[in-house]
């Protein structure tokens, strides 16, 4: 007689979800996992002023950085070398 036992991990994340969405000045973006936002960015980080970011694209390419970093467990804080790196127009 054989006994097949699986396990299954019970600390499994959700997955989590990007969207864009437009601002009164711009493009902001907002990271959400089951249904819930956790993350919503209205403004450019790091910049010294309160600027939306200028483009979509802009907005989804910062988004796409943050969501690998809190995959990858890394901080999902963005710095300006981040921007920089991913072309942002300030």
């Amino acid at each position: 007689m054989a006994i097949c036992i699986s396990f299954t991990s019970c600390n499994q994340q959700p997955k989590m979800t990007l969207n864009s969405f437009k601002t009164s000045t711009g493009w902001g973006y907002t990271i959400s996992q089951n249904k819930k936002i956790i993350i919503k960015q209205t403004i450019i980080p790091v910049i010294e002023n309160n600027s939306s970011f200028k483009t979509e694209s802009d907005a989804l390419k910062v988004g796409q950085l943050v969501l690998e970093k809190l995959n990858n467990n890394i901080s999902p804080t963005v710095t300006k070398n981040d921007l920089n790196l991913l072309s942002i127009k300030l």
